[in-house]
Formats: C-alpha cells, structure tokens, sequence
C-alpha cells in the first residue's frame, strides 16, 4: 500500500496536478458564468452538478496527459535540466509515462462525450493540439505560443459548452481575452528562455525575429486583451466588480509591458503578466 501511494505521487507530480486544478477550476467557472448569463438572458436552462463535475475531471485529466506527455518528448531535455522530474529520476519509465498519457487522454474525451457531443469534438480538439504541441509545435515560432493561448482561453469555452452553442455563444468574449493574454505571456517567457532555447534547437519567435521585435508583438496582444477588457461589461454579460477588478489586472499587464518594452526585464514582465492574468480570471468570477 505504501509503494502505490508512492507511485501515485509519482503520477501526480508527472501530471503537474497543480496545474491540472487550476486549469479544471477555471472550466467549471466557465460553466458557471455560462449559466448565470443563459439564466439572466431569461433562458430555462438548468444547472446540472454532475456535468460540472465531469467537467472539472474532464480537463483534469486531458491536462495531465498534456503535461505527461511533454516530459516524454522531453526527456533528453529534462535529463540534464530537471533531473529529479519523474521519468529522468527514473521514478516512471518512458513507457509508463507515454501509455498513462494516452489512457488520460482516452478518458477525458470519453466522458466529454458523455456530457454532450459538442464538449466531445472540444476535448478530442484540445487533446490533438496538446500531442501536437508536446511533439513539435512548441520550438515553432508563434504557433507554440498560440497553442497554449487557445488551450487555456478553452477551459471557458469548454465550460460553456456544457450549454451547447448558447453555452459556447456566453463564453466567447472570455475565451478571447484570456487567450489573447496567454499568448503575449507566453511571447515573453520565450524572450526570457532565449538563451537556453538556442542551446536546444528551439525556433521561438524571439530566436527567429529578435527579442526586441519579439516583445513589440507580445506587447500588441498585451494591449489587444486590455483593450477589450471592458467588452463583458458593455455587453451585460459581466457586471460592475468585474470592471473594477479587471482593472487591476489591466493595471499589471500596462506594468509587464512596460517592463519587457522599457526595461527589456522579460523576467520581471513574465511574472506580472501571470498575476494580471490571476486578477483576470478573478474578475470572471466576481463579475459572473
């Protein structure tokens, strides 16, 4: 019994469940702002628990088949940058890791077409782009980083998708900022990794066109997503606490640009991105 509570520790860390949670809380925030605006919209649409909670597995899973499944592509990388990671350690072997993958993956979308077909194409959807972007398209300039932007900005769109098209109608405008966000963030963390990326062979945007154009192009997605922030509100699908907040996350992206454009601190940038992004996902939440 204590060996497999080990080895499912094991399991977890491959997963990043940390990660895993958050991504499955923001799905079910999703569904939460869906219903509350079908509901206000005068829609008889009924709160079902049990789709939530699938919801909240669903992502849960698929995210960690995503996670696990880039530490098996990168296992030579992580040998000698993150030696104590599961498969390097030699705590999971390589094959253990890609078929626990493949299982998670298989799962999650199975149950999304439990909760209906259209949260089924989406799990299937997202679960190609994470192999895809785990085998290749992460060392692509550009394409990396608006992978990762649409998979996060989904976790609401897969929400709303519990609702079918009127769910995924509700949602829209969130899945956009917070992939237009993602995308700018993620920019500037290849700017901060540039170094190490051109050791790997990486072909990140920042290698590719330089770090200062680099940064020119993450901060327009920056400004993009401020610039629309106010959307939710002036379409009454989000109310007055969701303006005040999101404008403290507006707030910290105006600081990351400025960092990375003024001061060229892509590290400093990198992090105040991640927390405008934290007061962004609050502001969904309060102003739902």
């Amino acid at each position: 019994m204590f060996e497999e509570g080990i080895k499912m520790r094991c399991y977890l860390e491959l997963m990043r469940a940390g990660n895993c949670a958050m991504a499955a809380f923001a799905s079910m925030v999703g569904v939460m702002i869906a219903f509350n605006i079908l509901s206000s919209a005068g829609s008889s649409t009924l709160f079902s628990f049990y789709d939530t909670a699938l919801v909240f597995l669903i992502v849960f899973f698929v995210t960690g088949a995503g996670n696990g499944l880039n530490d098996y592509f990168d296992i030579d990388i992580d040998t000698v940058n993150k030696p104590s990671r599961p498969i390097p350690s030699g705590r999971i072997s390589l094959s253990s890791a890609l078929y626990f993958s493949l299982m998670l993956f298989g799962a999650g979308v199975a149950m999304a077409f439990l909760v209906n077909v259209l949260c089924g194409i989406i799990a299937l959807l997202n679960s190609i782009v994470l192999i895809l972007y785990a085998k290749s398209l992460k060392r692509t300039p550009f394409f990396g980083n608006a992978s990762v932007g649409y998979l996060t900005g989904s976790t609401f769109l897969f929400g709303g998708a519990v609702f079918g098209m009127e769910g995924l109608q509700a949602v829209g405008i969130l899945f956009l900022l917070a992939t237009l966000a993602t995308i700018a963030r993620e920019i500037v963390k290849d700017i901060e990794d540039v170094e190490g990326d051109k050791k790997e062979g990486a072909r990140t945007l920042p290698i590719r066109m330089g770090s200062k154009k680099a940064s020119y192009v993450a901060a327009t997605f920056g400004f993009i997503a401020m610039l629309a922030s106010p959307v939710p509100y002036l379409q009454s699908i989000l109310n007055e606490r969701y303006l005040f907040v999101v404008a403290i996350a507006d707030i910290f992206f105006l600081i990351a640009v400025y960092q990375i454009l003024g001061k060229n601190d892509a590290a400093s940038s990198s992090k105040l991105f991640k927390f405008a992004m934290l007061f962004a996902l609050v502001s969904f939440i309060v102003g739902a």
